[in-house]
């Protein structure tokens, strides 16, 4: 087996008095797709930003490609693409002014131009950012995350404001990226993407890890968690994990006429 590019073990980190995540451990090989899932506030993002060097665990060892990301960010980047939930860009540049300017960035970066027509932004080329729907402008986060070829990806919601052909599409690729040995990290609220696409579970619940695993074994924990009466088998990894997460309070909508 190819040695891990992302091994984290016993992962603490507090904020103040919160203590955010607590004993998380995990690896990502090469050409794996590991999925962070859980409800809002469960250390889905204090995790992965450890993993990308934002954040320096309080305890616990984070290595990509060997190294700890916090005290060598440079060298981890290098070889790391991260694709963020919300990037602010500068208000009037274009998009073929920012590939440019990413592309600057790398002794061997990608075609950003074969990108562009292959993510459908090719038509979009001399428009300001600024201008684009926040489909649009997920896809060229996307794209920015791969200019530099990397053999890890960072993604946070994926295909979040995308239309469900485009969605298809992406997914699509995403396998093709996976095939090529790159390793994705990939935080997701969207679990038919998850089921689509990830190899491993990570499942965290207010800080602690509740799972690590496959697909297969993430159905088998949640079964041994659930009442007999109320299991039901089979169905999508959505429908599984509404059995087992708790109930959202408060959000019930009353008396509209």
């Amino acid at each position: 087996m190819a040695k891990a590019i992302v091994q984290v073990e016993n992962l603490g980190l507090t904020y103040g008095k919160i203590r955010a995540v607590q004993e998380v451990s995990f690896t990502v090989e090469p050409g794996e797709i590991l999925a962070v899932i859980g409800e809002n506030g469960s250390g889905k993002t204090s995790s992965v930003e450890c993993v990308e060097g934002l954040r320096r665990p309080d305890n616990g060892t984070v290595r990509v490609f060997g190294l700890d990301p916090w005290q060598h960010r440079r060298e981890v980047y290098r070889r790391m693409g991260v694709q963020l939930q919300e990037t602010a860009y500068p208000s009037k540049i274009k998009v073929e002014e920012q590939c440019e300017l990413f592309a600057s960035f790398y002794d061997r970066p990608a075609d950003w131009r074969l990108l562009l027509s292959q993510l459908g932004l090719e038509e979009k080329r001399k428009r300001p950012i600024s201008r684009l729907s926040g489909g649009e402008r997920q896809r060229l986060s996307i794209l920015l995350a791969l200019m530099g070829r990397p053999e890890l990806l960072v993604i946070d919601e994926l295909t979040t404001g995308l239309d469900p052909q485009v969605r298809q599409s992406m997914w699509a690729s995403f396998e093709n990226i996976r095939e090529s040995g790159v390793a994705i990290l990939m935080v997701s609220h969207y679990l038919d993407e998850v089921e689509a696409l990830a190899d491993k579970i990570l499942y965290l619940e207010k800080g602690r890890q509740l799972f690590y695993g496959t697909q297969q074994g993430f159905r088998e924990y949640v079964k041994g968690r659930v009442p007999e009466e109320k299991w039901q088998e089979g169905g999508t990894l959505e429908k599984l994990y509404l059995q087992l997460a708790p109930k959202a309070k408060g959000l019930t909508i009353e008396g509209i006429v």
